[in-house]
């Protein structure tokens, strides 16, 4: 009889709401972006299962991951891996951290433009490759200009779409800099619409970005059009 009566204790509802608070409380543990992290950082694969991955794809695609050519392939993709998706490893708020404030009265457009990036569709995995035009209006903080080249390094070397790319450049830079206005513009050959599907070469994709200053005042959006409006600015191939 102690057992059933321990049996019977054990599977009240009082014992069921403790448990369900318990497991509440490690649920809502588990949703902060620190532990997120943590996790995504646990699970990820090494570099051994990375190349088993593609030797797996080699031998999808019909060759063999044996054969002399291909060898030494598998490490050779996952090195490269590492250098297109180094974005990932960056913070890109803190390329912005160091600022200066003595610029002798300059309140003018600050651009940065042509900068050139290379990125990879989420959707394909195939590269993007295009120009960045980034254009602040300074409020009384400047950053050193290759930090702009290095925020758009930071954000373009993921997986990624070019819409939510532009988002991020513009909307980092206006967040850390607090500057009066951010411009940004994305140019760029996308070689899933080019290399595959409807095989268009030669087609690229704009998208823009614009707060501040040079949303709600049509001069300065003028400016910094006419300053990107060049024929180097357009040019681009998938090479």
């Amino acid at each position: 009889m102690a057992k059933g009566k321990t049996a019977d204790k054990a599977a009240t509802p009082t014992a069921h709401h403790a448990a369900g608070k318990t497991a509440g409380k490690t649920a809502s543990k588990q949703k902060t972006p620190g532990a997120s992290h943590a996790r995504s950082n646990a699970a990820r694969p090494s570099r051994d299962d990375a190349e088993a991955a593609v030797r797996v794809l080699l031998r999808w695609a019909g060759d063999d991951p044996e054969r002399e050519g291909l060898i030494d392939t598998p490490a050779r993709v996952v090195r490269a891996y590492e250098e297109f998706f180094s974005g990932y490893a960056l913070e890109p708020r803190d390329i912005l951290a160091r600022t200066f404030s003595e610029v002798d009265g300059y309140d003018e457009m600050i651009v940065l433009k042509d900068i050139r990036f290379e990125s990879y569709c989420e959707h394909h995995m195939v590269p993007i490759i295009g120009r960045a035009h980034v254009a602040y209006l300074p409020n009384h903080r400047v950053v050193g200009i290759s930090k702009l080249a290095r925020l758009v390094d930071a954000f373009a070397k993921r997986l990624q779409i070019q819409e939510k790319m532009t988002v991020q450049i513009a909307d980092t830079l206006f967040d850390v800099l607090q500057p009066k206005g951010v411009g940004v513009i994305l140019e760029a050959a996308h070689q899933c619409i080019s290399t595959r599907g409807i095989h268009k070469p030669g087609v690229e994709m704009v998208t823009s970005r614009m707060l501040g200053t040079f949303r709600t005042d049509p001069a300065t959006r003028r400016e910094f059009l006419s300053i990107v409006a060049n024929p180097s600015a357009v040019n681009l191939t998938n090479t």
